[in-house]
C-alpha cells in the first residue's frame, strides 16, 4: 500500500506506514508505539523547518537508476545551499561528484529521497518525494517531511573547507578491496537509501563505535538495527525491495564510497549487505569535520568512552545503564 498524504492544508500524511514497515513493526511489536509516532509526518515544510536548511551543509540523496539499482548520494555546499522555496519545493544549488549517477537517475526515474544532517548539533531531517535536476540546480517535491532524533549520530566540529582541486573519476569495482574493507569497518557512520515501489525513496543515517559494521567477505557487509524511532522506514523498505545503496564518507580527506546491492533482514535483525558495486571517489567535497565525541546512545557506551579521549562525558550525558540497553535493544528501530 501506498502512503496517503492528507490534503496539504490539512497538513499530516494520513497513511504513514506502508505494509513492509507495518510488518516489520508488528515483528518488533511497536505498532502502537509506531502509529504514535507517524503523527510526526507532515506533506509540507514549516517556516522553522526552512530556517534550519539554510544552516546546513550537507545532505545525502537517495535515487534508483534504469536498472532499478539504489544509489546514495552526498550533496554538500555553503550555508543557504538548501532552501525551502515554498511550502512543499525545496532547491539544492549543489552539483553531484564525478561519477554519481544521481542527475542520470533523476532524469529517468523521479523517485528522490532526501536526508539532511547537521554533525555538529546532531539534527537531521527526511524529506522524501519526487526530483527533478536541471541547470537551475536540483529541486525535491516534498510528500513526506519529519524529522529523526539525534540518536547514534556522533558530534564532529566543522573543520575549514579543503582547497578546491579536481576531482577525479571514481574507481569502480565488484568487490572490496583491503583499504575499503578497513575503511568500512572502522567507520563509525555510513548512510544508507532503500525504495517501495509505491512509497518512493528514503535516505537515512546509520551511527555506532568503529567496528559495528562488519565486512563478512570481499562483496559482502553485515550491520545490526539499533534501536530507533519505531517507523522502521529502512528495513520495512527492506521488506518489499531488497535493493539498497550505501554511502560511506571520510569526513578528515573528503573521500566517498558509494556501494550498491542488494539487503536482507535477519531474524535478530542484523542486515546482510551483498555487493554489486561500489564507487571510491577520492576528494569528492571540500567539506572537513572533526570528530569531538561519538554518541552516547551508541550501544555499549556506558561501558567505554565517547569521547575518542576521555570518558569525561559520559558522567554527563549519559543515563543509560547496561540493563536499559539490552531492553531497549529489542524495540524502538528505525
Amino acid at each position: 500500500m501506498s502512503r496517503r498524504a492528507a490534503p496539504r492544508h490539512l497538513k499530516v500524511v494520513l497513511e504513514p506506514f506502508h505494509d513492509g514497515e507495518r510488518e516489520m513493526q508488528a515483528r518488533a511489536g511497536v505498532r502502537d508505539e509506531a502509529e504514535a509516532v507517524g503523527r510526526i509526518i507532515r506533506n509540507t515544510i514549516s517556516p522553522a523547518a526552512g530556517r534550519l536548511l539554510a544552516r546546513q551543509r550537507l545532505a545525502v540523496a537517495t535515487t534508483l537508476d534504469p536498472g532499478g539499482r539504489v544509489w546514495a548520494s552526498l550533496l554538500t555546499g555553503k550555508p543557504g545551499f538548501i532552501r525551502a522555496v515554498d511550502e512543499t519545493l525545496l532547491r539544492l544549488d549543489a552539483q553531484p561528484i564525478s561519477g554519481d549517477p544521481l542527475q542520470d537517475n533523476l532524469a529517468t526515474q523521479p523517485w528522490l529521497g532526501l536526508l539532511v544532517l547537521d554533525p555538529q548539533t546532531r539534527g537531521r531531517m527526511r524529506f522524501n518525494g519526487r526530483g527533478l535536476a536541471s541547470a537551475d540546480g536540483l529541486f525535491l517535491e516534498a510528500d513526506q517531511v519529519y524529522g529523526n532524533c539525534p540518536k547514534y549520530i556522533q558530534l564532529r566540529r566543522l573543520g575549514p573547507d579543503a582547497e578546491s582541486a579536481p576531482t577525479p573519476a571514481p574507481r569502480v569495482s565488484r568487490r572490496l578491496d583491503p583499504a575499503q574493507q578497513s575503511w568500512i569497518a572502522n567507520a563509525d557512520t555510513f548512510f544508507i537509501g532503500t525504495f517501495h515501489p509505491q512509497a518512493g525513496a528514503d535516505a537515512s543515517h546509520r551511527g555506532g563505535f568503529p567496528g559495528f559494521v562488519r565486512v563478512t567477505a570481499g562483496d559482502q557487509i553485515s550491520f545490526p538495527d539499533y534501536p530507533g524511532n519505531t517507523m522502521f522506514n529502512t528495513l520495512g523498505n527492506l521488506r518489499v525491495n531488497p535493493r539498497a545503496g550505501l554511502l560511506f564518507v571520510d569526513f578528515t580527506t573528503g573521500d566517498v564510497l558509494q556501494l550498491t546491492g542488494r539487503a536482507r533482514v535477519g531474524d535478530d535483525f542484523v542486515v546482510t549487505f551483498d555487493l554489486d558495486e561500489v564507487r571510491e571517489t577520492r576528494g569528492a567535497t571540500r567539506l572537513r569535520f572533526v570528530l569531538v565525541e561519538y554518541s552516547p546512545a551508541n550501544p555499549g557506551a556506558s561501558r567505554r568512552a565517547v569521547t575518542p579521549r576521555s570518558r569525561r562525558h559520559l558522567k554527563s550525558t549519559s543515563r543509560l545503564g547496561p540493563a536499559k540497553e539490552e531492553r531497549d535493544d529489542q524495540a524502538h528501530r528505525v
